[in-house]
C-alpha cells in the first residue's frame, strides 16, 4: 500500500468514526431553547402586544387542542395572532409565567392572565380578570417551532355570567 492511499485510508477511518459518534449521541435535547422559545411566546404574544411576532414561534400549522369547537384541529399560524388580538381588544392584558416544564419535545407553561377591561368590553359584559391560572402544553418540532398546543384554563376562577345578555331596549 502507498503512503498515499494509507493516508487517505486513515482520513476516510477517521471521518466515519466521526460521523459514527455523531450519530451515536442521539437526537440533540433542545429543552432549553424549548422552554425560552414558549417564555418568549407568552411575553411578546400575550404580555406585551407584539402579535406581529406570532410566527417567530409557532410553525405555520399547528394542532390545538382546546375547548369548544377547537379540538384536534390544524390551524394556521395566523390564529395564535388574532386570539392574542381579541383577547388586547378586551383592555389591558398582561399575565406573568409561574412555572414551566420540560422534557424532550413537549414544554408546560403555567402563567396566569390579567384583564382591565375596557369601558367598551365592559359593556359587552367583560369584566376585569385577576389572575387566572391556565396550563399551556407545546409540543415543538426539530426548529424550536410550535407544532401542537393544548390549553387548559381554571375557567372556575373566571366571573361567571348570571344569564342571557340583556336584551336591547
Amino acid at each position: 500500500m502507498t503512503r498515499m492511499t494509507g493516508v487517505a485510508l486513515a482520513a476516510m477511518l477517521l471521518a466515519g468514526c466521526s460521523a459514527q459518534a455523531q450519530d451515536s449521541d442521539g437526537p440533540v435535547d433542545h429543552t432549553e431553547r424549548n422552554k425560552q422559545v414558549a417564555r418568549e411566546f407568552y411575553e411578546q404574544l400575550w404580555f406585551s402586544d407584539n402579535t406581529d411576532a406570532y410566527a417567530d414561534f409557532v410553525a405555520d400549522e399547528y394542532v390545538v387542542h382546546d375547548v369548544g369547537d377547537r379540538k384536534n384541529v390544524t390551524e394556521a399560524a395566523i390564529e395564535q395572532k388574532n386570539t392574542a388580538d381579541l383577547f388586547h381588544s378586551f383592555g389591558d392584558l398582561s399575565g406573568e409565567i409561574d412555572y414551566q416544564i420540560a422534557e424532550d419535545d413537549m414544554v408546560a407553561t403555567r402563567w396566569f392572565i390579567s384583564l382591565d377591561a375596557s369601558p367598551e368590553a365592559a359593556a359587552m359584559g367583560m369584566t376585569d380578570v385577576d389572575t387566572v391560572s391556565i396550563i399551556n402544553v407545546f409540543r415543538f418540532n426539530d426548529e424550536g417551532k410550535i407544532v401542537e398546543i393544548w390549553n387548559h384554563r381554571h375557567d372556575v376562577e373566571l366571573p361567571q355570567p348570571g344569564g342571557p345578555p340583556p336584551a336591547e331596549g
